[in-house]
């Protein structure tokens, strides 16, 4: 059954295969509405931060943000990846670290136009050489783990210094995802048809429970207008666009090299994953063969983020290969069989389809505009949750699990140059050239295969 296995036809060009909805992926109108309100909420959370960093108007960064969503649903339909696309959301909170020390305005414009062109180059380098594993496994894992949680740390100081501005409603917000995702008592609890829908849409459930408690105690009110929005591409492309902005100075670039670094490592981290979810998907089917190919991802990243800088401009997060939760979820209803997912590409293709129309109808941006803080807290929760118990369990000495914490202190606290410079010198210092993490993982997995011998 295996050897007979095909992967879902499209139109090749190159090393890319394009597949357009309702020709080569089946419409299913059920996740349409659910994946759009998400994906909006989810991505125009750094709509305000684009407004106070970039200093421009709340309809030129809105539709930076509908850019981002054509070049996030480009991956599956144009270039034919089968991830469900989203951003490094583990970089957003290192990056607000770097461009909160910018001047807001030309200066943070210029300062994530070289971070964008920065990460493009290396996408572009390691997809033509196919080096990334190979200069992923320079870094030691306690520094690699150390600048996971700078991530982690760098989302949690950001979200704590938010808390003073709508308290009741972001802690309302934060303790329904962490139940919903998190809980041990709750996973406990009966299987249920009520409890697997909490769950699947746990990110609404958090944004519709906040805006309402939030509406009660007054700090989030809804302005709802009717009509569509006109996104002014004319302005977003001459006030945010490479075209505009021209190429940045030496200096800034030498700036960000190091953020630029950090990314990269978070962003292969975020291929490996998905690379991993997708096996164990490709498994559990055998009528598809999913194409798997890291080459093709890195230039479909390189591409992504050109044709965001070309199009309508950066944003503070940078184009990744994938939004985990939705990827999580899709792969659990392509297990399932044909009648629920005809092709993992079918998955995000529909999820994330109606989110730019959506977009543009004004009664939608009046509801989840209040609700952008209250997203993008959630984001940052979740990406600070992760980052620290991933980080945590990927060390495993006192040693370094102490070098893990100060790494990570050092880069919310300093910056990503400072982080990498104090973590290299303390990872010679205490650790030598060895990488005794990585020993201890290959030792036991020796005394595995030696058990699996013996049994």
């Amino acid at each position: 059954m295996k050897e007979n296995r095909r992967e879902q036809p499209g139109w090749k060009w190159g090393p890319f295969t394009a597949r357009m909805p309702g020709i080569h992926l089946n419409l299913q109108p059920s996740q349409h509405i659910q994946g759009a309100l998400m994906l909006l909420a989810t991505c125009g959370a750094v709509t305000p931060l684009m407004m106070q960093y970039f200093g421009v108007s709340f309809e030129v960064a809105w539709t930076v943000s509908l850019f981002f969503l054509f070049w996030v649903i480009a991956q599956t339909v144009i270039f034919g990846d089968p991830y469900a696309a989203g951003a490094i959301t583990a970089g957003l909170p290192i990056t607000l670290v770097y461009i909160g020390s910018l001047t807001p305005g030309v200066a943070a414009i210029e300062g994530m136009t070289a971070l964008f062109l920065v990460l493009i180059v290396l996408f572009l380098f390691f997809g033509i050489t196919k080096l990334g594993e190979a200069f992923n496994n320079l870094f030691p894992t306690a520094l690699k783990a150390g600048i996971i949680m700078g991530a982690g740390i760098a989302a949690f100081q950001s979200e704590i210094n938010r808390l003073p501005s709508m308290p009741i409603t972001l802690i309302t917000a934060w303790v329904v995802i962490m139940v919903l995702m998190f809980s041990l008592p709750f996973n406990k609890l009966k299987d249920t048809k009520s409890k697997a829908i909490m769950t699947s849409n746990a990110l609404l459930l958090s944004f519709g429970t906040a805006g309402l408690v939030g509406w009660i105690a007054g700090e989030v009110s809804f302005t709802i207008e009717w009509g569509f929005f006109i996104p002014p591409v004319a302005e977003t492309v001459s006030t945010l666009s490479i075209w505009a902005v021209g190429i940045p100075g030496w200096d800034v670039f030498l700036s960000v090299i190091p953020i630029g670094i950090v990314i990269y490592i978070l962003g292969f981290s975020d291929i490996v994953i998905s690379n991993t979810l997708l096996k164990e998907a490709d498994k559990a089917r055998t009528d598809e063969k999913i194409s798997i190919d890291p080459t093709r991802s890195h230039y479909t990243l390189a591409i992504r983020n050109m044709a965001q800088l070309m199009t309508a401009g950066p944003l503070l997060w940078i184009h990744g290969p994938l939004w985990t939760g939705v990827q999580i979820y899709l792969i659990e209803r392509y297990k399932k069989g044909r009648e629920f997912m005809k092709s993992i590409y079918d998955g995000p293709m529909n999820f994330y389809l109606l989110a730019i129309p959506f977009g543009l109808f004004l009664p939608i941006i009046g509801i989840i505009t209040p609700l952008f803080p209250v997203a993008l807290s959630v984001a940052l929760l979740l990406t600070g949750f992760a980052c620290a118990y991933v980080a945590m369990n990927m060390v495993h000495t006192n040693i370094t699990r102490g070098l893990t914490l100060t790494i990570g202190f050092v880069i919310a606290m300093y910056g990503a140059a400072w982080g990498m410079g104090v973590g290299i010198l303390l990872c010679l210092l205490l650790c030598g050239f060895r990488d005794v993490d990585k020993e201890i993982v290959q030792e036991r997995e020796e005394e595995k295969e030696m058990e699996q011998e013996a049994v």
